[in-house]
């Protein structure tokens, strides 16, 4: 049983990651994950945000979390479910079903 809807957070930037080349961008993942994790976990609650980390919204986390991708230079689209990384670059969709089941999400 699901007890409060998850946060699937994508942070990312209008620019391609230096080593992300011939990636989709970080807005056309965030889109893509979206519309996936929708379609695999009907009519179950989600929050999805898009976090520029060039101009990060002003939620101290966010913003901590996003300066710590450029000061650490991570690959981006950079994907969290709460506070945990599960992609980073090319995220794959199996690792974040995987840990959104965790939470009790069951696909349909």
């Amino acid at each position: 049983m699901i007890k409060k809807a998850v946060e699937v957070s994508v942070y990312g930037a209008d620019q391609l990651c230096p080593s992300c080349v011939n990636l989709p961008s970080s807005k056309d993942t965030y889109e893509w994950l979206e519309a996936a994790i929708s379609r695999k976990f009907p009519n179950q609650p989600f929050t999805f945000s898009y976090v520029d980390i060039f101009n990060p919204p002003n939620d101290k986390s966010k913003r901590r979390f996003a300066k710590k991708i450029i000061d650490e230079d991570l690959f981006y689209p950079l994907v969290l479910v709460e506070d945990k990384i599960v992609g980073e670059g090319n995220p794959r969709l199996k690792t974040i079903y995987h840990e959104l089941e965790k939470y009790g999400y069951k696909a349909e």
